[in-house]
């Protein structure tokens, strides 16, 4: 991967590290600061949350022993910086104002508070990395335009599903493949009306230190939905089907699975983004094909198969662990991990999780309301379809039935929000 280690090396030596501003300090927060710690040519100079302790713990789990001063404006962040010290705050434009700070990191994981922080990058000029997967399939396409315009990097991160799917996606399509289904391994069970309440799952969640409503937005499918939203939207591949096959199988069966009906797969076209449950996870794949023979030979010399499918998979993601990787992409080469096109391929939409009454404010994602699934684009605009990005905190104007969609004339929608406003720019400005 380019030359990464030797130039942050390099910087090291010369004392220009890359400056760094996290905001959202939770479980994948930590593990940034961490490994930030350990490398080379880089520095977590800010760290962002809502109270002082939680970000404060950030740098001594990462066994920094120097200085922490809390802050609460960009300025005093820039003269303790500039001291030696390390910098929290309650404020998150103290992560993108700061002078020195060169890259952003959102971990925040809220759609709204991800679109106030790209918007704040984009005037003051900070590369943004966006672990935010939520807000980049409910707004990725005008946030990564207006930053391409301002001349900085709107990059999902390594590490995270969809940016390494799209890293082997790269791979494959620079190589000439065609690509058949690109995809993950979910490694919880599927049920989609899981909620924070059942004791099942609260006692799963303390098991793993967990907060329940994260693991449930694994759980009843919606981050996967996410997750592969992005990727489609960042590669022009398209679910076969609403909510994907997600069939159960193994590595070794992916490339069978995975391949055309007429083939003895579960695939009505080729291109597509889908997930299995099985021993894939924590890996991530891509199927591709080709019509080359002696391409076909090759592939069938290295132990590949026989085809007419092939499988490339990368059987690990380091979820936060690599993001200081999109960094120094984004301050080094100016280069992203994975990025939306200029125009949203997939829509990841609402469904009820329960039956819905008239007057209900809708809970987030992983909650009791709703689960995310995705669906064509085309066919969520025709149908008026509600992203799940806009869904929390929307009330309900009519009573709706389990398992139905939620569209945008069932909902009241909060007028103030950016991230609406931002949505209806992208919509009437890129095709909607």
């Amino acid at each position: 991967m380019y030359e990464i280690d030797s130039k942050l090396a390099k910087l090291h030596e010369e004392g220009r590290p890359i400056h760094v501003g996290l905001i959202g300090a939770g479980q994948m927060g930590k593990d940034i600061v961490a490994q930030i710690a350990k490398m080379k040519g880089m520095e977590c100079d800010v760290v962002v949350d809502l109270t002082p302790e939680i970000a404060k713990d950030a740098y001594l789990q990462s066994g920094y022993e120097g200085d922490i001063v809390e802050v609460s404006t960009a300025a005093e962040a820039q003269k303790a910086i500039a001291d030696g010290k390390k910098v929290v705050s309650t404020n998150y434009r103290v992560a993108v104002e700061t002078s020195q700070i060169q890259s952003v990191i959102d971990a925040t994981g809220s759609p709204e508070m991800g679109a106030h922080i790209t918007m704040d990058c984009i005037f003051f000029k900070k590369h943004i990395v966006m672990m935010n997967v939520e807000c980049d399939i409910t707004i990725g396409p005008i946030l990564r335009k207006l930053c391409e315009q301002a001349g900085i990097v709107y990059s999902l991160t390594a590490g995270d599903e969809p940016g390494s799917i799209v890293e082997v996606y790269r791979f494959a399509k620079a190589l000439g493949f065609k690509v058949v289904a690109a995809g993950k391994g979910k490694n919880n069970p599927l049920d989609i009306y899981a909620n924070p309440g059942m004791k099942e799952w609260q006692d799963k969640a303390a098991a793993r230190n967990m907060n329940a409503r994260m693991l449930l937005e694994f759980v009843d499918g919606s981050k996967t939905m996410i997750e592969m939203t992005a990727v489609s939207n960042a590669t022009g591949l398209v679910p076969d089907c609403r909510g994907m096959h997600g069939p159960h199988c193994n590595v070794e069966d992916l490339k069978t699975v995975f391949s055309l009906k007429s083939q003895g797969g579960i695939l009505d076209r080729e291109g597509v983004v889908d997930f299995g449950i099985g021993n894939i996870n924590p890996g991530v794949f891509v199927v591709v094909t080709t019509d080359q023979k002696r391409i076909v030979d090759g592939l069938v010399q290295r132990d590949m198969g026989e085809g007419p499918n092939y499988l490339l998979y990368r059987p690990y993601h380091l979820c936060s662990i690599e993001t200081p990787i999109t960094v120094a992409q984004a301050v080094l080469y100016g280069e992203s991990t994975a990025h939306p096109m200029d125009h949203l391929v997939s829509e990841c939409i609402t469904i009820a999780k329960k039956d819905l009454k008239k007057g209900e404010r809708l809970d987030a994602i992983g909650e009791y309301c709703y689960r995310g699934s995705i669906e064509l684009a085309d066919v969520a605009r025709k149908s008026n379809m509600l992203p799940v990005g806009l869904a929390k905190g929307a009330v309900m104007k009519c009573d709706l039935k389990r398992d139905e969609v939620i569209t945008y004339d069932m909902v009241e929608l909060n007028n103030n929000s950016v991230l609406l406003q931002l949505r209806r720019m992208q919509d009437q400005l890129m095709g909607k």
